[in-house]
């Protein structure tokens, strides 16, 4: 492992522990090469320090350090080791657990110490004399081994309100061992910024310390809580990507960077990386085997969404008019939702996102608009199917239906066997470049078996289906009628190895809804790849 000069000086560090608190969330489960990928991501966004696990304490983590030292050449940031202060009644010297972190190879330890004064003597079961021996001896030893040493003070808020002077005891030995930094932690995430703010002031004046600030979001207030400890003088922040972590999460490192760049004008990050942040957020998304949180700040699919007429009106005049930044800035996008609230600006702005040209036709517009609200009434919804509402779009500029084949009919059987299985079998006859085409094909499911009768019958004539892929299918019941007279959406999300998009067909027949999805996912496809349609 090696490390080039911080992209940032050592002024203000933002320390990230996706790999270690992050990974506590429910329902993440990182291999090794997991954990390398993600920190590759973290050293490329530009955070100052990675805390990589806890050497040690199991295998993985032990593996992912002895790998980092031979395969990862950080040019941002520092690794880290986490580890526990040395055994009560011991000495760090003899501790293994601190030798596990001494051999991890890096270059920044962050001692995890108690500073609740009935965690120490219930959790611990030791004095309070002793503990803040154990945190003395702890950073005095790592020191002497030329190691950086971060200490995390773990509950301090809450010991600090039981019993302040020995809250701030542990701060203060930490400090004269050695520590460069001593983070405040809010474990239990229970405080709001008021106190953070007030806590930190008076532990800065009282200690002389330099502090971090360590925030759980149990109250919803970790990243308030994060910017109301800088407020007050903390120079260490401590998040994770997309704010995972144990019970509902951790201060969040991109709304944190975000607004210590946008709002507070701070240079914590390498030139251009701020622009990176929503791909960053999404690729670490994807690691983890999450679907990115779409109404994420900043960096969501829709944190830069607009929908009401009235707000798009506004945007047409002037962006900033509905929006707190350029999305650009962070790496986002701009979208115009067209739905049944939509009005002539939202079309016109829409229109322009798509490419298709509306010129002044007034005319044009209100159609639009009128169809749009005319068929979200009867169940449609084009805010999440943008393909679909372009066909519509580009049919009223064009004044027909743009269609590259003709259905006659279509078909589809399940049949119940009597060892339970089920065949599902579909047939399609429709026209093609004056052809008349039947297929058939089996499938997975009713919707599978169409999706593969379809596929089969229009390959032959456009090739250019080959690489489309069915990439995601969604189902809704919509209010109105009850049981199975219930009127059906469908959502089709469609790649080409290009990219994605979306449509939607309603119908009272969940399988007709399907087939209407799966028309215009097969006709946008063509219309992407600049085929001229022939029906």
């Amino acid at each position: 492992m090696t490390t080039k000069a911080n992209a940032t000086d050592d002024s203000f560090h933002v320390f990230d522990t996706t790999l270690r608190d992050g990974a506590q969330r429910e329902g993440i489960n990182l291999t090794v090469a997991d954990k390398l990928t993600i920190a590759r991501h973290l050293d490329t966004f530009g955070v100052g320090y990675i805390e990589g696990g806890w050497p040690g304490a199991n295998p993985r983590d032990t593996e992912f350090f002895a790998r980092a030292q031979q395969e990862i050449t950080f040019e941002n940031a520092q690794l880290v080791a986490f580890g526990a202060t040395r055994r009560a009644g011991g000495s760090a010297a003899d501790d293994p657990q601190v030798k596990a972190l001494l051999n991890s190879g890096a270059p920044v330890i962050t001692l995890v110490a108690k500073a609740h004064d009935r965690h120490v003597e219930l959790a611990l079961r030791t004095t309070l004399e002793e503990n803040l021996e154990m945190v003395r001896d702890t950073v005095s030893h790592l020191r002497e081994q030329g190691r950086r040493v971060f200490v995390d003070c773990e509950h301090f808020f809450d010991g600090y309100r039981a019993n302040a002077a020995y809250a701030k005891s542990v701060v203060r030995t930490a400090h004269e061992a050695g520590a460069e930094v001593v983070i405040l932690c809010d474990t239990n995430g229970g405080m709001l910024p008021a106190q953070i703010q007030a806590v930190v002031s008076t532990v800065i004046a009282d200690t002389g310390a330099r502090l971090g600030i360590h925030a759980q979001d149990d109250t919803g207030c970790a990243v308030a809580n994060t910017l109301a400890a800088v407020d007050a003088g903390a120079t260490h922040v401590q998040c994770t990507a997309n704010g995972y972590g144990e019970r509902v999460g951790n201060a969040n490192l991109f709304p944190v960077v975000a607004a210590l760049e946008l709002k507070y004008g701070m240079k914590v990050l390498p030139e251009g990386a701020l622009a990176e942040m929503t791909r960053i957020s999404h690729a670490i998304a994807e690691v983890v085997n999450l679907t990115p949180s779409t109404h994420q700040p900043y960096v969501g699919v829709s944190a830069f969404a607009h929908k009401a007429g009235l707000h798009a009106s506004a945007i047409k005049v002037d962006p900033d008019l509905y929006q707190h930044i350029d999305p650009e800035l962070v790496g986002n996008t701009m979208r115009m939702l067209v739905s049944d609230m939509a009005g002539r600006a939202s079309i016109e702005l829409k229109g322009k996102e798509l490419g298709v040209d509306l010129g002044d036709d007034r005319a044009l517009v209100g159609r639009v608009v009128e169809r749009v609200k005319e068929r979200e009434l009867k169940g449609y919804t084009y805010e999440a199917a943008d393909a679909s509402f372009e066909l519509l779009l580009r049919g009223e500029v064009e004044g027909r239906a743009r269609r590259y084949f003709r259905t006659e009919s279509w078909r589809a059987i399940v049949e119940d066997r009597p060892d339970g299985t089920h065949a599902n079998e579909a047939t399609v006859k429709l026209w093609a470049k004056g052809e008349r085409i039947v297929a058939t094909a089996e499938g997975n499911g009713p919707v599978n078996a169409l999706d593969r009768a379809l596929r089969v019958a229009l390959e032959r004539i456009y090739p250019q289906l080959a690489k489309l892929e069915l990439i995601d299918y969604k189902v809704r019941i919509l209010e109105g009628r009850t049981g199975t007279e219930s009127t059906t959406r469908v959502l089709i999300t469609t790649g080409d190895g290009t990219g994605d998009w979306s449509t939607v067909g309603v119908a009272e027949n969940v399988i007709a809804a399907s087939w209407q999805a799966l028309e215009d996912a097969y006709t946008y496809g063509l219309l992407r790849a600049g085929i001229e349609p022939t029906e």
